[in-house]
């Protein structure tokens, strides 16, 4: 059987395709990807050998902005260039992990009477999805709460895909990459695929505080090294790499924006952590949401963004990384497991029922 994935625009729309890899492989599927023409998910998906396409796409906006118009326009000839490449591959199924270049992508597969699956990782339904959405056959959803927002015929309870190396990951290895020269517990510091601003400032702020107990990796997103705040136990590297999963196994405790992938592989790995969900000053307020139910369910400390100052992280840390076993139990107890068999069960059964 062939598969289009697409997906893109963020690492959160990206790196969900690419946990499904190795078991869509050996599944037997043959597998393509569409993507933007300059996308950040062109060498993402390059890197594992899936031949790439290239699309035409325009951002989807909430307000009124003359690009606007022209996005519409990139839209429009995606789509046209989205049919050439399915009539060309013939895929059986095509799915989709959301963000903008999915929707020409998506409307194409209706037009060539391909199913298409969507995969919804936050509480709330993006924007691209909600125009897919009307054209899928299925959406595996990563929260309960976001069913009640899809067609009940449509909508599957999934989890997160979470990838096996991230699962895999070796504490000896996290910590001979990060040659810390004291041994002490470790904070990880993750601020997005792009980085954050508000977490790179509170963090660096704190660390004459944290430093005395803690070592702290700060994972600060392309360009935003500061070399004049280094210190002795305080790394600063732009991305993870294929140390993720390392680094994830040596931290002792968490600090991360609020993205659904995130919090699926925290919640995986029981790993106790504090949230410090988008403001919804600069977003539809999805991280913030995905926070909440987090917090409800005992699993997160949570920061209000809008209300960090930089005297109140490093004491919500140092409360959390006390209490992290409340929190590991917690989510050790939740049964949460990796979603990849559900969503890959899903597309089987769909491509099949062509």
């Amino acid at each position: 059987m062939k598969i289009i994935l697409t997906g893109g625009g963020t690492a959160g729309h990206v790196m969900p395709n690419i946990a499904l890899l190795p078991t869509l492989r050996a599944t037997g599927f043959d597998i393509s990807y569409i993507g933007s023409m300059t996308g950040m998910e062109r060498d993402i998906v390059e890197a594992t050998g899936l031949p790439y396409y290239g699309i035409s796409s325009g951002k989807l906006r909430r307000y009124l902005s003359a690009k606007n118009i022209t996005d519409a326009l990139r839209v429009v000839r995606g789509v046209g260039q989205a049919r050439r490449i399915i009539r060309r591959i013939k895929p059986d199924i095509v799915f989709s992990k959301g963000g903008f270049v999915a929707v020409p992508v998506v409307l194409a597969a209706r037009m060539a009477k391909v199913p298409v699956v969507i995969h919804e990782s936050d509480i709330t339904v993006g924007l691209a999805n909600k125009i897919c959405i009307p054209h899928a056959v299925r959406v595996c959803c990563t929260f309960p709460e976001t069913m009640k927002q899809i067609p009940a015929d449509k909508a599957r309870l999934a989890g997160s895909p979470i990838r096996q190396e991230i699962l895999d990951g070796s504490r000896i290895k996290g910590l001979a990459a990060c040659n810390f020269p004291h041994e002490k517990p470790v904070i990880m510091v993750m601020g997005g695929s792009q980085g954050s601003v508000a977490v790179n400032t509170a963090v660096r702020n704190a660390l004459d505080n944290l430093l005395a107990d803690f070592n702290i990796l700060h994972l600060c997103g392309a360009g935003n090294v500061d070399d004049t705040t280094n210190r002795s136990g305080y790394l600063q590297l732009e991305y993870a790499g294929e140390n993720m999963g390392h680094f994830y196994a040596a931290a002792d405790i968490v600090v991360s924006r609020a993205g659904a992938n995130s919090l699926g592989e925290l919640l995986a790995m029981a790993k106790p952590h504090v949230l410090i969900p988008l403001s919804k000053r600069v977003s539809r307020g999805d991280q913030i949401l995905n926070a909440q139910s987090f917090q409800k369910q005992g699993f997160s400390v949570v920061i209000d963004e809008d209300e960090m100052t930089n005297d109140i992280l490093a004491p919500i840390i140092r409360e959390a990384y006390e209490n992290r076993g409340k929190y590991a139990a917690a989510m050790k107890e939740s049964g949460a497991e990796n979603g990849i068999d559900t969503i890959i069960s899903i597309i089987k059964e769909v491509a099949k029922a062509k």
